[in-house]
């Protein structure tokens, strides 16, 4: 199962993580103190001076004190090449008539008759010692060493762009909301973000689901490449040691990604080497003897700063609340970040993860009629030779460059190999009273996949007809080849109360010798499409925003051994979009957005033909705030979605498709609810993360589902909430979190039973032992709620029970350096 081939590859990616690690950890204190007293190199683009001062200010590694209202609508003329701190600040502040300040805390912007004169932008460079202050955190789209849960700003449209100016509903989980909260994983962290479900797919993997619709391809630093195209099932997965924020748009998003995103997008930015040396320790202890530990270290390879590296290493063992279900998971990242040149910056990271498991797949089953059987917690239905390994290499590379203080070019690849493989036993079947009637249901799946994405973009601004217009003009290419193989058997005379763990070893070739049945399989995914989008001013408050994509798309999924294939293509389709944003005071605006449809579909029906593409239209309207100096996001938002031709299940066919259900065209289909969210500091001491979601999704007009839910696992009310309160005066070394997410009941996949809503509470309690030390202890599902997670819930199987209560402690460990 494990190839010599991945043996080879895997070493490969290990010494080459480890080569940087040694490069990075072995260079010497002087070499940092010498960088502390030299010019760095800087390239911040013009714009609005707010985002300007932010970014040179996270990029220097001080504070500034801003008032937002006073500076709406000043903007900068950007900085490039080599400056001393308080130079780079006079260059940015050139022409706005502010100047920088000084108080008794740091620095702060006042009226330039107000300042204390800083050194002249063309001083020599001086040694500056370090400063900082109390005050308002930079802000940037980095949310790494902020202790904010809100970001102003995100990189998923291309480019920097305040999270106010976009007319759809934006999301972003902090890296600190995600340190807090304890999430190691995607479908955790989709399960924590406003109007998201991370399902449990036919699989060991997830299904993200926004608004009622899949999201299947997942953006890695801006690039789309798709994660959930297997020839059963759901398998991918994703870790999130190697990332600093998930940002996710909720609507549809084919102007970002092209074809398959009605739902959003999920944009998952990586960690970038560091200009200031650090490392972070940290061993973590909890429940079912979870044990892990993690190493996080960066620094400026040379003196001028201008060569940043970073390592990530995380290995991390458990047991489960499920008998004889344990994991074993280890991660390695290694990152280098170059400026060539005061206007070009190259970006290179490889990561491998290699998670090795003996899992429960597909869950417990339910009565005929979809009640619980109540069985306990612990239940595990596999086989003791129940085996899986997930191993992940993926290399990302970009490259920008900076023409001018108005425009800016930049391209990003992701490539990325993945082995899936597992032997394992399941149970199927409908379940008589005395637990009796299944199937024991032998598995063995091996998918192997390589994934590639590329982007290349330019972003621009100029002024024409009294108007400034920013435009934006692109191409993407994405592509996707497997070459998979399953095979399965089924044998009679399981019982639920009673099952035999020690069956006899199955693997693909002893399963096929005994008559299962065998499938091989491939994919080729191919897209690509050109897009742009262009911003008007039209006055001081209203811009207005028009795109549009081109995409082509070619499909072709194989089974060679039967000699079957079938192809799903299109050509030159055009998505258009449009938006409005209306500033109705520096603090709030108002937008509006309007984008079309169109999906392509790689279901099959019950003949093998492939289904027709979706078409549709979305609209969204709604209002976002930018409150208290930038600490506070708030949105409020209503969306209605209207779409033909989507795929439902062929339950009529039985599982006709390659063990699984065929696949049919429903009529029209709408998602329509409203969204609400705040984020940040809402009070001094106090990060508050909170979003509502009310949604419903319904089939207009279907041959069979009419009037019935058109999601199964999306519920009609979500809340999420999450906060930490730092204490103030003699106990500020204490900070207290807690949150909670509850949610309405959904249905079965055959939509003929109701799974129950939850509301599951956690808490945390960290101490501050010393500046280095930090303690915490985190407590999930404190009441111990018992819950089922959202999945295919099927009758015969996929019922997976929430985790009940855990606890981790974790001690971080931050050498002053």
């Amino acid at each position: 199962m494990f190839t010599t081939s991945r043996s080879r590859r895997l070493r490969a990616s290990v010494i080459a993580i480890e080569l940087l690690c040694g490069a990075l950890l072995s260079a010497g204190p002087a070499l940092h103190a010498q960088a502390q007293t030299q010019q760095r190199q800087y390239s911040i683009a013009a714009g609005p001076l707010a985002d300007a001062l932010n970014r040179y200010a996270q990029l220097t590694g001080v504070a500034i004190a801003i008032d937002a209202a006073k500076v709406h609508g000043v903007r900068s003329e950007g900085l490039t090449g080599s400056y001393g701190v308080e130079q780079g600040f006079a260059v940015l502040l050139r022409g706005t008539g502010f100047a920088l300040g000084k108080s008794g805390a740091g620095y702060i912007l006042v009226p330039a008759a107000a300042a204390v004169p800083a050194a002249p932008a063309t001083a020599p460079a001086q040694a500056m010692s370090e400063i900082k202050v109390s005050a308002q955190a930079a802000r940037s789209a980095t949310t790494e060493g902020s202790t904010s849960y809100a970001s102003n700003t995100v990189t998923l449209g291309k480019g920097e762009l305040a999270r106010k100016d976009i007319p759809q509903s934006i999301s972003v989980l902090t890296r600190e909301q995600m340190d807090d909260q304890g999430l190691v994983d995607l479908m955790d962290a989709a399960n924590s973000i406003t109007g998201v479900v991370g399902a449990k797919g036919v699989g060991q993997g997830m299904v993200i689901n926004s608004r009622g619709f899949q999201i299947d391809s997942w953006q890695y630093d801006g690039v789309p490449i798709p994660r959930n195209t297997y020839a059963l099932g759901n398998w991918g997965t994703e870790g999130l040691v190697y990332f600093d924020r998930v940002e996710v748009l909720r609507g549809a998003a084919g102007l970002l990604q092209g074809t398959g995103s009605p739902g959003g997008a999920v944009n998952l930015v990586r960690k970038r080497g560091l200009a200031e040396r650090s490392v972070a320790l940290t061993a973590r202890a909890g429940s079912w003897d979870h044990a892990g530990v993690q190493l996080d270290a960066g620094r400026a390879l040379n003196a001028a700063g201008t060569l940043r590296a970073r390592v990530v290493a995380d290995v991390d063992n458990s047991h489960s609340f499920i008998d004889q279900v344990w994991e074993k998971n280890r991660a390695l990242y290694a990152a280098l970040d170059v400026d060539i040149s005061p206007d070009t910056s190259l970006g290179l990271a490889v990561s491998n993860t290699d998670n090795r498991t003996r899992p429960m797949v597909r869950g417990l089953p339910r009565y005929p009629d979809g009640g619980d059987i109540g069985l306990p917690r612990s239940t595990w239905v596999g086989a003791r030779w129940n085996r899986a390994e997930i191993e992940q290499t993926t290399v990302f590379a970009d490259l920008s460059h900076r023409f001018n203080a108005n425009w800016t070019l930049k391209a990003a690849a992701v490539h990325m190999d993945e082995n899936n493989s597992s032997v394992h036993q399941r149970m199927h079947g409908k379940v008589a009273l005395d637990g009796s009637g299944l199937d024991f249901a032998d598995w063995s799946t091996d998918f192997n996949s390589t994934k590639l994405g590329a982007d290349l973009y330019l972003n621009g601004r100029f002024d024409a007809l009294g108007l400034r217009h920013d435009v934006m003009l692109g191409a993407n290419y994405s592509k996707y080849t497997s070459d998979d193989r399953f095979a399965r058997t089924f044998t009679p005379g399981g019982n639920i109360f009673n099952i035999d763990h020690a069956r006899p070893w199955m693997d693909f070739d002893t399963i096929v010798a005994r008559g299962g049945r065998a499938t091989y399989a491939n994919y080729d995914v191919r897209q690509k499409g050109i897009y742009g989008s262009w911003r008007a001013r039209v006055s001081e408050s209203l811009t207005a925003i028009a795109g549009a994509r081109v995409s082509w798309y070619d499909e072709l999924y194989r089974q060679p051994r039967v000699n079957q294939q079938s192809t799903v293509t299109a050509s030159g389709k055009v998505t258009p979009y449009a938006g409005l944003v209306y500033a109705l005071n520096p603090q709030w605006s108002a937008y509006g957005s309007y984008t079309s449809v169109f999906e392509t579909q790689s279901g099959r029906t019950v003949a093998g033909q492939a289904l027709d593409p979706v078409i549709g239209s979305n609209m969204e309207a709604g209002l976002k705030g930018e409150l208290m100096d930038g600490k506070v996001n708030t949105s409020l938002a209503m969306f209605r979605y209207d779409h033909k031709n989507r795929s439902v299940a062929d339950y009529a066919a039985g599982y006709a498709c390659d063990g699984w259900y065929c696949d049919k065209t429903s009529g029209k289909v709408r998602s329509q609810g409203v969204e609400a969210e705040a984020s940040g500091a809402v009070l001094p001491g106090l990060e508050l993360s909170a979003g509502y979601t009310w949604n419903t999704t319904k089939f207009l007009r279907d041959a069979d589902n009419q009037g019935k839910t058109f999601s199964q696992w999306t519920p009609k009310h979500m809340l999420r909430v999450w906060s930490r309160y730092q204490l103030p005066g003699d106990w500020n070394k204490l900070s207290v979190g807690a949150g909670f997410s509850t949610q309405s009941h959904t249905i079965g996949y055959e939509r003929t039973f109701k799974v129950p809503g939850f509301s599951v509470w956690s808490a945390r309690l960290a101490w501050q032992l010393k500046p280095e030390v930090t303690l915490a202890l985190n407590v999930n599902n404190l009441f111990d709620k018992r819950y089922y997670i959202p999945a295919f819930n099927q009758t015969d199987g996929n019922n997976d029970y929430g985790t009940p209560r855990s606890v981790m402690f974790s001690v971080k460990y931050t050498p002053a350096l």
